[in-house]
């Protein structure tokens, strides 16, 4: 074997080698090789506001979380049961101020502002 075929072999075993370490670092990166099963937190609904503000439920072992979130923070705005179901956050207007509870009184804090 001449020197090129051994400088050839060692460049192709360091170039695989990178390859492997690179797909690693990609695995590693996009969670891939994470198991699903051991999920504490789980988004349950999300209904945009406008200007980069949210309200979400947000599923935490034992509580249901509606959280306020804009760019600048993060509010508790109530805590629900754990099984409770997740209320529609699709609602018209009309029907917002007929029912009350949460709805009808987000929006009308959203109209105080």
């Amino acid at each position: 074997m001449s020197e090129a075929d051994v400088l050839r072999v060692i460049v192709t075993l360091i170039f695989i080698l990178l390859l492997i370490l690179a797909g690693a670092w990609a695995v590693r990166r996009s969670g891939l090789g994470r198991s699903g099963h051991n999920q504490t937190l789980r988004l349950v609904a999300s209904q945009n506001l406008g200007n980069r503000a949210w309200v979400t439920i947000v599923e935490v072992e034992d509580a249901r979380l509606v959280l306020g979130v804009t760019a600048q923070q993060i509010n508790l705005l109530h805590t629900l049961p754990p099984g409770a179901p997740a209320p529609d956050l699709q609602t018209s207007s009309d029907s917002a101020a007929t029912t009350p509870g949460f709805t009808a009184a987000l929006t009308r804090a959203l109209k105080r502002r």
